[in-house]
């Protein structure tokens, strides 16, 4: 059963009389060249755990369950889980968890499998997530810590562009600085918006996050950190000594004394700081509250 081809994917929501969810942004992938481009830039191997965000009709999980020792596809549509279980039924080492993945305990589930021994290798999540939520997964998989090698994910070309711009773009911002400071970002292929069904107003991209051992940069509070970003950013149009003043209760002329420990003008603004930089703000102001 080739589950990517229009026609089956077609005859299966027919069969089970299955309608697709714009609400669950439901778009399944009909181009295999797709697939194969996300589970061999995953870098899932025959030891290697995968763990699938919203496997729809099981076109990703299918392949990946052919690389990996074991998958485990979590998919909150009630509805799709007796197609799941007809789609992969030929599959010994595939786990159909139904629910929200925004609240499964990931980590949990890692090590339920890793003490089972479904797998010896490392863990590799990967997905086609729906648009509308796809910052919140992301985020919320790096802010918990999940003992995962990499996320491979397809995602809105703009979502992916905005995760790997470089400082001094329109893309950059808050979510750039904060993927990259938990990730080394890879872009793994471009996909045409005409390779799914239903067809999306946009075209898509598939981004590798590698996580990083080592963050790059030290923090003396990792928390001012992501507060100096947020501040920065949420104003964006605004230089620095006016974005940052009230982050963390900081007075206009406290923002002044931070940023020249830091060594930033002032006058600049927060897309075209680099991590470094912000890094070097926020360990100024950890530094006048220790003070």
């Amino acid at each position: 059963m080739n589950l990517h081809e229009r026609s089956t994917i077609e005859a299966i929501k027919a069969r089970h009389n299955f309608k697709l969810s714009k609400s669950l942004g439901q778009n399944f992938i009909t181009d295999y060249g797709v697939i194969e481009d996300i589970v061999s830039g995953s870098g899932a191997g025959p030891d290697d755990l995968v763990i699938e965000i919203g496997p729809g009709i099981g076109v990703l999980t299918d392949a990946a369950a052919d690389a990996a020792a074991r998958v485990i596809a979590i998919e909150i549509d009630d509805k799709l889980i007796p197609i799941l279980n007809e789609t992969l039924a030929h599959h010994d080492n595939v786990r159909i968890i139904h629910a929200d993945v925004l609240k499964t305990d990931i980590s949990a589930v890692i090590a339920e499998e890793r003490a089972a021994g479904t797998f010896s290798g490392s863990v590799k999540i990967m997905g086609n997530l729906p648009y509308y939520i796809t910052t919140p997964i992301i985020m919320g998989l790096l802010e918990k810590g999940v003992e995962a090698e990499s996320i491979t994910i397809m995602m809105q070309k703009e979502v992916a562009d905005r995760i790997k711009a470089a400082p001094g773009s329109k893309a950059y911002g808050a979510l750039s600085v904060a993927v990259q400071y938990y990730c080394d970002v890879e872009q793994v292929c471009l996909v045409s918006k005409e390779v799914f069904l239903p067809r999306p107003k946009v075209d898509s991209s598939v981004l590798k996050l590698t996580l990083r051992e080592n963050k790059p940069v030290e923090l003396l509070d990792e928390q001012a950190f992501f507060e100096c970003v947020r501040g920065g950013f949420g104003q964006r149009r605004k230089t620095l000594s006016n974005s940052l003043t009230g982050v963390r209760g900081l007075s206009r002329e406290q923002v002044k004394d931070v940023l020249a420990k830091a060594g930033i003008d002032g006058v600049r603004r927060a897309e075209t700081l680099t991590i470094d930089e912000f890094a070097a703000i926020a360990n100024a102001v950890s530094e006048q509250e220790t003070n």
